[in-house]
């Protein structure tokens, strides 16, 4: 395990130095750096690889967040390392991450592969509802609706043991980095700033995703000067869980462009 403090949070990361060509991995609400690993050992042996948990998720201690923050601890890693520009990679609030950097750091990033996100994700009224329900009956009660929205019907019916796996990890998430999450993403809206993001990118959907529809993901898709997109047929929210290998493909594509 690796511990770093990262603009005044400690922010538990893993780092596999190999080549010169590096990918930054972005986590999901609720989830930490291992959503990432099967799609990990899929990807070219000497590619330096980045994974980390956000503040207030998995290892990371918990602090103060919003959309800026959490891009800022990217960014202050990546320094850290001397990683850069690198290929930018993020699922849900780990893509809206991803382009937050984009932002702010440009020179950090050579592309970016955006996964089941976009600009602005969801309203005000229904976030809120989200964060006055975990205030009243916590994380693990709201487990199982969670995991409805981020798995298919397939994957919850075939792998129960894996599911399980992974409502564990959300139930475990702090209260109040999960609802630190939530407000980020509540209070982001980044699509004035869509048509800036001059890299190529790949966003990829899943057909079966309750949570980032493939519509909403298409029409994100269509705002970026040179993106394209990729549907996974019967993938939820989270394809790097659900199709490491569709991921990781679509990951070693983009680095081809780059």
């Amino acid at each position: 395990m690796t511990f770093l403090n990262v603009n005044g949070a400690v922010i538990h990361h893993r780092i596999r130095r190999r080549g010169d060509f590096a990918v930054v991995l972005l986590n999901s609400l609720g989830t930490d750096l291992r959503i990432w690993d099967d799609v990990v050992s899929e990807l070219p042996d000497d590619w330096t690889i980045l994974q980390m948990d956000n503040r207030g998720h998995g290892l990371s201690q918990e602090a103060d967040a919003c959309m800026d923050v959490y891009a800022s601890d990217v960014a202050g890693l990546m320094d850290h390392y001397g990683i850069g520009p690198a290929l930018v990679c993020g699922v849900s609030i780990g893509g809206m991450i991803a382009q937050r950097l984009f932002h702010m750091r440009p020179d950090l990033v050579r592309s970016l592969l955006l996964s089941n996100t976009a600009a602005k994700i969801g309203d005000a009224e229904s976030w809120q509802a989200r964060l006055d329900l975990l205030n009243k009956v916590g994380l693990d009660a709201m487990a199982d609706g969670v995991l409805e929205r981020w798995f298919s019907e397939g994957f919850r019916s075939g792998r129960p043991d894996d599911t399980q796996g992974y409502r564990a990890m959300l139930a475990r998430t702090p209260a109040e980095g999960y609802a630190a999450a939530c407000r980020a993403i509540r209070d982001t809206d980044l699509r004035d700033k869509s048509n800036r993001i001059d890299v190529p990118v790949i966003c990829i959907s899943g057909s079966d995703d309750q949570a980032t529809p493939p519509e909403l993901v298409a029409d994100f898709a269509n705002t970026l000067p040179r993106a394209t997109l990729t549907e996974i047929s019967g993938a939820g929210h989270l394809p790097c869980i659900e199709t490491p290998s569709e991921v990781a493909a679509a990951l070693i594509d983009l680095a081809e462009r780059t």
